[in-house]
């Protein structure tokens, strides 16, 4: 009975740390995914959502942004408790007693000394296991932060500019405005670098999509989208193989593609009913397109091709808005988003 429970233990502590291992200290997406953890996580994830779905908009909002970190922690606590038990069986498999107590002492670096040669053994490996875990764990969660951080930076820019909630309309009349189609080109590379970004920290830090920003009308997910959706406009209108295709062609390849890589690692299924483009969003759409005195395709060719395109990633972009609670980005400026625009200074609107 003691070897097979020696033996079960041995396989918790692999177990456990190959979880550690695969989410931690191999940032990129595996065919072995740290399986437990998600396990806990998404279930976790789907009663939270539920019930902050039936408080207000704030405490929704707020009930929402605390489901990240607590899943992170979550995630720390499953995998050092899964080790302590895994050690505690070792020292029991040889004649010890089932002290949970000791194998957390000993995993911390806590004043434990076990007896015998075996348990001091299993003791060492296991104190070095605990200072081991404790040093990842200090050089992840700066990766982390970090990773939020400048994603919440290009949150914020975007909102300056396609106001908040954003829209590709905000994004088009302001470059329609001031005459600015140069500027707009110009932050469409800077956001194809910030797309990509996203989509590799996504994918090496996959609670990172579950952290929410700190404005009410802001979230990562209706910033890309808001990006691949002035990409999909101006790439559907613009001639092609013209210079000035060039940077949304880039953005919008980098856009779809982050967007489609994140949902398929959440898990996300498309849901029935996706965004609608009415035909009066259109027109203006159009019309926004003809003011920048740009050489364009006919109106028929330009509807063609949009509708082709936001085949191609607006599916996604609503699987995850589904599944993390997020709104995706209406195609025009909204009252609200109007009203907050009306406010900024002259050359930002």
């Amino acid at each position: 009975m003691r070897i097979l429970v020696g033996v079960l233990g041995s396989i918790l502590i692999v177990l456990m740390l190959a979880e550690f291992f695969v989410a931690f200290l191999l940032p990129r997406r595996v065919k072995r995914d740290p399986r437990i953890a998600r396990g806990i996580y998404r279930g976790l994830w789907r009663p939270w959502k539920w019930f902050a779905n039936r408080l207000t908009p704030v405490s929704r909002d707020t009930l929402l942004g605390l489901f990240g970190p607590f899943a992170l922690l979550l995630e720390l606590v499953v995998w050092a408790v899964g080790l302590m038990i895994g050690f505690a069986c070792l020292q029991w498999a040889a004649g010890g007693s089932f002290d949970f107590a000791l194998s957390a002492g000993t995993f911390l670096s806590a004043a434990a000394e076990p007896h015998g040669t075996w348990h001091r053994a299993v003791g060492l490996l296991e104190a070095a296991t605990g200072v081991g875990v404790l040093f990842i764990v200090i050089g992840y969660l700066p990766s982390v932060y970090g990773a939020f951080s400048r994603r919440e930076v290009a949150v914020s820019r975007l909102a300056a500019r396609a106001g908040s909630p954003p829209s590709a309309g905000a994004l088009l009349q302001r470059a329609s405005a001031l005459g600015r189609w140069v500027e707009l080109d110009r932050y469409l590379r800077d956001a194809e670098e910030w797309a990509a970004e996203m989509m590799e920290t996504g994918l090496s830090y996959p609670l990172l999509t579950y952290y929410r920003s700190q404005h009410l009308g802001q979230n990562w997910l209706a910033a890309l989208t808001t990006i691949v959706d002035t990409s999909a406009v101006l790439l559907a209108g613009l001639e092609e193989g013209s210079g000035e295709a060039e940077a949304a062609q880039i953005t919008f390849a980098v856009g779809r593609h982050a967007l489609a890589d994140l949902a398929h690692q959440s898990g996300a299924r498309p849901p029935r009913v996706t965004r609608a483009l009415s035909d009066e969003e259109t027109a203006e759409l159009r019309a926004l397109l003809e003011a920048g005195e740009r050489p364009l395709v006919d109106e028929d060719a330009w509807r063609t091709r949009l509708e082709a395109l936001r085949r191609a990633y607006e599916g996604n972009a609503a699987a995850l808005a589904h599944e993390l609670a997020f709104r995706l980005p209406s195609w025009m400026p909204n009252e609200e988003a109007q009203v907050k625009r009306k406010h900024l200074p002259a050359h930002l609107r």
